[in-house]
Parts: C-alpha cells; structure tokens; sequence
C-alpha cells in the first residue's frame, strides 16, 4: 500500500513541493518529464499534474493527498480537507488597474470589465462588497488584458508584482493571502491516515527546524549566568569546560531571529568563537 500524492508537473509550486519531499528523506524515482514516480525508501507515490487538476484527483481518490495553492484549492472549490499549511509558495490574488488610472477604491470597478483566470473568488469578493463588474474568465497572460483592451482591471497572483510594473499596471486591492496547501481526500483508511501522519511528522519537523540555529561560543566563566538568560535554549544550555582555565564553551538551540538581536550582548559579555550552524531536522 501507497499514499498518492499529487503534485504540480511544472509551476511554481513543483520544486519546492519535490524539495520538502527529500528534506523530510524521501527519493523520488522519477525520470526526466515522468508523470508518475514511486519513493524509493517510503510508501510513497508521486503524480505530477496540472495545478488546476490537483483538488479535482484529491477529492475523487485518484490521489490521497496533494500539494496545490490556496488560491487553486478555493477557486475549484472541490470537497477535500487541508491537511496542513507549508509555508512556501507565498503570493496575494489583487486586483490591479493601469497606472494612470484613478482610483480611490473597488467601488471605481462597478460596470468595468476585469479579466481573471479566479472568477469564482472574484466574484465572491465582488459581491461582499456590493459591487457590480463583469468579469472575463480568461487563462494566462491575464495581465496583457488591459492593454488590449479586453478589460478595465485585472485579477491576478502577485509576488514581486514586477509583471504588474512591466505592463503598466498598478495593484489596487488584495483579495487573498495564499500559500501552498496540504489537501487530503475526505475519506482517507486507517491506513492511509497513518501514513499521512507520518508524511507530516517529518514535514512539521524540517519546518521547526528551519527556524532555529543550533550556536556554540566560548565564555568566560564569570558571564554563563548572563549568557544562559540570552540563550536558554530548548530546555536549557549545554556547558562543557575549556582546556583553558576560567574558560567553557556553551552550545544552544535559539530562533535565528531571536540571535541576530543579541549578537552585541554576547560579544559584550565576553561572548568569542561563535558559530552558527544550520540544523536540518527539529523533533521536540
């Protein structure tokens, strides 16, 4: 027995989803533009679809589990359940106008014409705030549309909104926060259930383990207390003593954030040697 899961073929969600993969230690078998491969040390089967395809293969059981945008997973509206969020593949869904264009709010788009490949969360949006457009459901090079004079304004993904920028456009209101999803089939077996908690027992730990650093510094005997209060690590510090009389090295698991802020303390404190190593999985 296999947990399927299905995954983007191509887009922007593809590497990242295959890269979680083998940081939580699972090796696809795949080949050069294959469409399906098996894990070589997990029970594990891959299918590498369409992202607009992916809620559609999770809720009919083809696949049982599947990795897909938020803003896919919302626009196709399919009956699957989200197994958990990943963090990566973050971008917003906007409207935006051309730039030289008044604006003041989405109120200016009523009777306007704006084309999208998300007429579905669009209109929702539209309607909760009482506004009245037609929309053009088009696939790709949406933000082409006003320049041709398809459209008024447009509804589209932004990351960098570079694109945007590049063909004379302006965002304007942002009607979704997406990242990549987890979904699952509703009726998943026992089996399979278990196999999937597996799966993210080992996602969860890669994703913990990215927001800490593992440091190690040499300190002077006298300043340990003042240091432990910096770095109180999981539990608390390692302390081992140096060759060097009055002298000990000191390891502890700390947020990267939290590190950057008190880098000047340590090194106040008598703080030498530090390093900082990335740490590759975190079970707590």
């Amino acid at each position: 027995m296999k947990l399927k899961i299905a995954i983007q073929k191509s887009g922007r969600l593809h590497e990242d989803s295959v890269k979680l993969l083998r940081e939580c230690g699972i090796r696809l078998d795949n080949g050069h533009n294959q469409l399906r491969a098996e894990a070589v040390n997990f029970p594990l089967e891959a299918l590498f679809l369409r992202d607009d395809d992916i809620p559609q293969y999770v809720e009919d059981g083809v696949a049982d589990i599947g990795i897909a945008g938020a803003n896919v997973v919302l626009e196709k509206g399919k009956q699957v359940a989200i197994a958990d969020r990943l963090g990566f593949g973050r971008c917003r869904l906007s409207l935006a106008v051309p730039r030289n264009d008044a604006y003041g709010s989405v109120r200016d788009l009523a009777h306007k014409k704006i084309a999208t490949s998300y007429p579905r969360l669009l209109r929702r949006y539209l309607d909760e705030q009482g506004v009245e457009a037609e929309i053009h459901e088009i696939s790709g090079s949406v933000e082409i549309a006003p320049g041709i004079g398809l459209a008024d304004a447009i509804c589209d993904l932004v990351s960098s909104g570079s694109t945007l920028l590049t063909n004379g456009l302006k965002e304007t209101e942002t009607i979704l926060h997406s990242e990549a999803l987890m979904i699952r089939n509703m009726q998943l077996t026992e089996s399979k259930t278990g196999l999937l908690g597996q799966l993210l027992f080992r996602i969860r730990a890669v994703r913990e383990a990215k927001r800490y650093k593992y440091i190690l510094l040499n300190a002077p005997n006298s300043q340990l207390e003042a240091i432990h209060r910096l770095l109180p690590g999981m539990k608390s510090p390692t302390i081992l003593p140096l060759a060097e009389p009055g002298w000990s090295s000191l390891h502890s698991v700390v947020q990267e954030d939290a590190f950057w802020s008190i880098t000047e303390q340590l090194k106040d404190l008598g703080a030498q040697g530090i390093l900082v190593v990335p740490i590759e999985k975190m079970i707590a």
